[in-house]
């Protein structure tokens, strides 16, 4: 196996590294519109591998926070794969993340991706979680049987310790690996991660009968799909509660004004099966978060 050198990405990198980012998908890449920022990262690192000095390989390291390390774009220039160029990146992505204090390291990569899947499984990550992207347009009138119903409430400080204690007996939380999406981006659900979302008003949740029924975790986007809500992390008692959920979404998006609903959907039946349910379609194929501890 060849050996390349790993060193921090130059400005005078750039050109060389989209000329062999350019067909990454039917579409192109993303890299273009992310390299300043990646390249100016004062927190986290944008790695190249090298060969006779010129850049083949792309990896950047992004720190969610001091203590979570997230790897994303990662690309190879096709002349030189299945050389090793993606595993050097990697362990040095890894060195460098101990070096800066992470304590936990992921990265996401679509489940059909066998080469990155093998890839995180040599570096001694396994999977945590999966999602399913869906998609749906704006609602502007609730179906009849919804519309007596409960609606969810933006959440408030005070409501931080009975969202812990939900999440703590919830069915889903665990197998999503306790993550929200931030669009393909994984946090994990902490105390911190919670207050902030509150605060910023980013948290509804469901009550019924006197009790925590449900809730969801939001965002609003926009890219190139526009102008959207984006739902992060939702969790309910029973499918019913989450299909009331989903309905409530589209609804708030036409009150928005936004263009669509996207949703990251955990990779569980019922919950797939609840948003089909709720006229939510399939929009991309399913991805898989990888981790690993580094402490």
């Amino acid at each position: 196996m060849a050996t390349f050198e790993v060193r921090s990405a130059r400005p005078e990198d750039r050109e060389t590294v989209l000329a062999f980012c350019a067909h990454t998908w039917e579409w192109g890449d993303y890299i273009a519109e992310a390299w300043d920022a990646w390249l100016g990262d004062q927190q986290g690192r944008l790695l190249v591998a090298t060969s006779d000095g010129r850049a083949v390989g792309l990896l950047h390291l992004r720190m969610l926070n001091e203590y979570e390390a997230w790897l994303e774009g990662l690309r190879v220039d096709p002349s030189y794969r299945r050389q090793g160029v993606a595993t050097a990146l990697h362990q040095a992505a890894l060195a460098e993340a101990m070096r800066l204090g992470a304590r936990t390291v992921r990265l996401l990569t679509e489940a059909s991706n066998s080469a990155a899947i093998a890839l995180a499984r040599k570096s001694r990550m396994h999977e945590v979680g999966s999602f399913f992207p869906f998609q749906a347009p704006p609602l502007p009138e609730l179906p009849q049987r919804l519309a007596s119903l409960p609606r969810p409430e933006p959440a408030r400080v005070e409501d931080l310790e009975e969202i812990i204690d939900y999440l703590n007996v919830s069915n889903i939380f665990p197998l999503t690996g306790g993550l929200y999406y931030s669009g393909f981006i994984a946090y994990s659900i902490s105390d911190r991660l919670l207050k902030a979302k509150i605060n910023a008003g980013e948290i509804y949740l469901l009550r019924r009968w006197e009790r925590l029924d449900g809730l969801m975790m939001i965002e609003q986007r926009e890219g190139r799909h526009g102008k959207y809500l984006f739902i992060g992390y939702i969790d309910g008692t029973t499918a019913d509660t989450i299909g009331q959920l989903a309905y409530l979404l589209r609804h708030l998006t036409a009150q928005r004004n936004l263009e669509a609903v996207r949703a990251h959907v955990p990779d569980l039946l019922m919950v797939r099966d609840t948003f089909a349910g709720a006229e939510y379609q399939l929009a991309d194929s399913p991805y898989v978060t990888y981790e690993r501890m580094l402490t």
